[in-house]
Parts: C-alpha cells; structure tokens; sequence
C-alpha cells in the first residue's frame, strides 16, 4: 500500500514537472514527458479515452456506446494517468502565479538552464527508437530540425482575444503539449496569446478558460489518435522526427535573443549563463543514467519471474 501511494505520489511530482514545463515560452511538456519517462503512457492514456468518448457519441443511439466506451476506458493505466493529470494541472495553476514571472524577470538564465535541459534530452528519443539511424533517418531528422527551427524563430504576433481565438490557440497549443519539441506557451506567445491566457488563469475569466481548455479537448482528441498511431506503426521514424524537431526548436530557448526572436553571439554575464546551461545539460544527463540504471537491476528480476512462471 505504502509503494503504491509513494509511486502515485512520485506520477504527480512527474506531472507537475510536465505542467511547469508548459508554462514556460521555447519548453514543450512533451519534452519534459520524455525525460521522466511518461510520454507514451500519456500519448496511449489520451488515445484510448479520445476513443471512448467518440464511442459514447456515435454508438449510444443504437445501444453499444456504454460496452464499447467502458472497454476503452479500462485499458486506462489511470494508476500513472490521473496522478500525473493531477500534477500537471496543480503545477499549470501555480506556474502562471510563479514560474512566468520568474522567467520574465530572468529571461536569460532561466532560458540558458532549459537550454541545457533540452540539448541533452535529445537523448532520449535518439536512442529509444529500438534501431539503428540510417542516412535517410539523418536527413528527415536534418530536414524537420531546419522546419522547427524556422517555426521558432517567427516573430510574436498580436492576434484579437476573444473566445474564438482563444478557442483556436488552444486547438494549435495543444499538439505541441504532445509533441515533444514544440512548445505550446511557445505558440501561443507567437500568435499573441499567451499573456491574454495568463491573465485569464490568473483571474479566473471563465469564459476565456472554458474557450481555451474546450479548444484543447478538440485539438488532443484529433492530434493524439494520429500520434498514438504513428508510435504502434512507425516507432522508429516518429522518433526520428521528433529527434529533429527537438534539435530544431532548441533555437527558441538561446538566451541572447531579442523580441523579435533575432539570434546574438553570447554577451551579457556569459560565464554564468553558460553555467547554467551545463546545470541543466547535467540534470537530464543524471536522469538518464540513473533511469539506465535502474533498468538494468531490474532486468534480472523479470527474466527470474519469468522462468518462475515457465515453472
């Protein structure tokens, strides 16, 4: 009882990690998703309750919709999936109170740890795709970072806030909450309404809120079927395209950039930024080793429960 508790406790924590993630302009959650090591849980959670839904509505007249929705339902791993809703919803909250600010008044530092942060993430879907990189694969990886890297450098726009809008944005920030690379607060800020969504959150505009988290519902429930499959049928190739626009979308988290997203050599305070960039490069890279670690201890145990159960 107590190891479930203590895990559901440590999904929340992952979860928050993802949420305050996705409060930051230039860092995508699905990144962060990546590294704590939840991203296709969450992806496969997402796609088996988006068709559950669809169920519900198309089958209901003619009498299936409960059956075949609450079958979707139940392949649900909801001991990782709730705990880690509820941690990215606490932490999306208390971001906009207190990480947006933080990285506004430190724009720089802050963006030189995510810097860090990301770069040695690229890790991780680089080596978890279960084969070996072709020359094609570097160059679809080669030609989506060059893509991403364009997209992050459009300057910021100012869009008309209004429900409709808000609606869209959140339809469009949605897919990059689920893609890692792409960040969704970074889409929102180009198409001017990421300020306008803070504030909402802040003041608890229900209306703005309702608009954006209904456009998050529509655009989650046609993106992440195509994503969940795409990871079941080319596992290798959507992490050769994520590993190209991880690379590619790093451009928006350079610390020394202007308004318009235009790129500087390194100036101000250049030994502590790049400090912290080697903080967070170290922080993913001590998260990786210690998750390979406790991969391989674990493996003995499997293969010994598994002659068990040949037994």
């Amino acid at each position: 009882m107590a190891n479930t508790v203590g895990t559901r406790v440590f999904n929340a924590f992952r979860g928050s990690l993802i949420g305050a993630a996705e409060v930051v302009p230039g860092i995508s959650g699905g990144t962060v998703a990546l590294i704590v090591g939840v991203y296709e849980k969450l992806i496969g959670g997402a796609g088996y309750i988006t068709t559950a839904v669809r169920y519900a509505v198309t089958d209901l007249p003619r009498g299936r919709g409960g059956s075949r929705a609450g079958a979707e339902l139940r392949r649900v791993d909801w001991g990782v999936l709730l705990p880690l809703l509820v941690g990215m919803a606490a932490a999306l909250v208390l971001g906009a109170k207190l990480v947006a600010p933080l990285v506004e008044s430190h724009t720089q530092y802050a963006y030189a740890l995510f810097f860090g942060l990301v770069l040695a993430s690229l890790w991780v879907p680089y080596t978890h795709s279960g084969q070996r990189w072709t020359g094609p694969n570097y160059a679809v990886a080669l030609a989506v970072g060059v893509a991403a890297f364009v997209l992050t450098g459009m300057p910021p726009s100012q869009a008309p806030v209004s429900p409709l809008t808000v609606f869209l944005g959140g339809s469009v920030a949605i897919c990059a909450l689920v893609l890692p690379g792409l960040s969704g607060s970074f889409l929102l800020l180009t198409m001017g309404l990421y300020e306008p969504v803070i504030e909402a959150a802040n003041e608890r505009d229900l209306v703005l809120l309702g608009s954006f988290g209904l456009g998050c519902l529509v655009g989650l429930a046609l993106f992440v079927k195509v994503l969940k499959w795409l990871l079941e049928n080319y596992h290798h190739l959507t992490l050769v395209v994520m590993t190209g626009l991880m690379a590619g979308s790093v451009r928006a988290l350079w610390p020394w950039q202007d308004e318009d997203r235009n790129l500087f050599a390194p100036g101000d305070a250049a030994p502590l930024t790049f400090a912290l960039m080697a903080l967070g490069f170290a922080i993913v890279a001590v998260v990786i080793v210690v998750e390979h670690r406790m991969k391989r201890s674990a493996e003995p145990d499997q293969q010994q429960r598994r002659r068990h159960a040949r037994v």
